[in-house]
């Protein structure tokens, strides 16, 4: 497990920030983009591959722009559960839970899973775009709190094998016992002889692992990896069109601030019977008594031009009833699919998506639109 060092200041940005894989990703022939602040590999060659080797074999993506922000100290757990919507301090530790913080008034500030790493040691992981908020927001919630925070975002790199044969090529770089290593859990272990932190979550909706590293081992984990045989570098373009397919919520698509995670379907995640408050409580169990003015459905294109972000939904008539938050043509279903926000009274048959001015029909169906077996 890497070391605890002090948080770091980032320096003062004139651009997009570069993780520490950035020359591998340059070497690879990678199209960077700015992504969040970063100049990340949207792909190498073929996105459209790299989709298809996640779903078959594996997948390897630097995800080192997300925010790593510690929490620590006696209090920690309850300073948690004030600020964040779900139950963490009765997690047990060496296991995750996905999460949400979200201002008083409901609305989502960011997406998060937070692990359990000690007694009194939790590691929330942000959004890129959001990691700052995140960070101040858990730095005001936790002042009345025995509890440090602590952003040590800039220390680590994050580096994630995904595909149903991750597994097995982990197997060759560590002793972990990653067979015993469930699903939203985490360990500390030697991978490719570098201390990490091991999760088994993802994005993909493959089964798979996440490495957090010190920024430091970044490259020799990467290449590593990367020299097994039928593992595949993958960029921004597959990540986004995999956890398109596995019906998961992309922050600024099907989350913002201006949604509640009951819109999103996922009230689960709020945990009202929890003792104590917590930020956005009332407001939350008032929208929980009342059926949300739209709801998040999965949509799939009769034809061949694919819905995106912000087009409207309409009904038989040409009425606008809702809005495209994400969409893309699914290489595993090879149909175009998209995620949107139907209005509570629209009916599910008979609509259409406007695609530049034309009516193009879909079917609503239930997410997700893959499940792995």
């Amino acid at each position: 497990m890497p070391a605890d060092p002090p948080a770091k200041s980032a320096p003062a940005a004139t651009g997009p920030r570069k993780t520490p894989l950035h020359d591998v990703h340059q070497d690879l022939g990678a199209n960077l983009v700015d992504f969040a602040g970063y100049l990340m590999p949207l792909r190498y060659r073929s996105e459209t591959a790299e989709h298809q080797a996640v779903r078959t074999g594996a997948g390897l993506f630097d995800l080192s722009h997300m925010g790593e922000i510690f929490l620590s100290g006696p209090g920690a757990g309850d300073a948690l559960d004030y600020a964040l919507v779900g139950k963490l301090a009765a997690m047990p530790v060496g296991k995750a839970r996905y999460t949400m913080i979200c201002a008083p008034d409901g609305g989502v500030l960011d997406d998060l899973i937070v692990y359990r790493l000690a007694d009194t040691t939790w590691m929330v992981v942000a959004n890129a775009a959001n990691a700052d908020v995140v960070r101040d927001a858990l730095a005001e919630r936790a002042a009345g709190f025995e509890a440090a925070v602590d952003d040590r975002s800039a220390s680590y790199a994050l580096i994630a094998l995904q595909g149903p044969r991750s597994q097995k090529i982990l197997e060759g770089f560590t002793e972990a016992p990653l067979a015993d290593l469930k699903y939203y859990a985490i360990l500390a272990g030697r991978v490719a002889d570098v201390d990490a932190l091991v999760a088994r979550t993802g994005y993909t909706g493959e089964d798979g692992f996440e490495l957090f590293v010190d920024a430091s081992d970044a490259v020799r984990l990467w290449k590593a990896l990367e020299g097994v045989d039928g593992v595949v570098p993958a960029g921004l373009a597959a990540r986004d069109s995999l956890r398109l397919e596995a019906g998961m919520p992309l922050y600024g698509n099907e989350l913002t601030a201006e949604t509640t995670p009951f819109e999103a379907g996922l009230g689960r995640v709020v945990k009202l019977d929890k003792p104590g408050d917590f930020v956005g409580r009332s407001a939350l169990a008032a929208v929980a008594q009342t059926p949300p003015g739209r709801r998040l459905v999965g949509l799939v294109a009769r034809g061949r031009r694919a819905p995106r972000k912000g087009y409207e939904v309409v009904t038989s008539g040409g009425a606008p009833c809702g809005i495209v938050t994400s969409g893309a043509p699914s290489p595993t279903l090879g149909e175009p699919i998209a995620m949107a926000y139907l209005d509570s009274g629209a009916g599910e048959t008979g609509l259409a998506v406007d695609v530049r001015g034309r009516n193009e029909p879909v079917d609503v169906v239930a997410l997700p639109f893959y499940k792995r077996s």
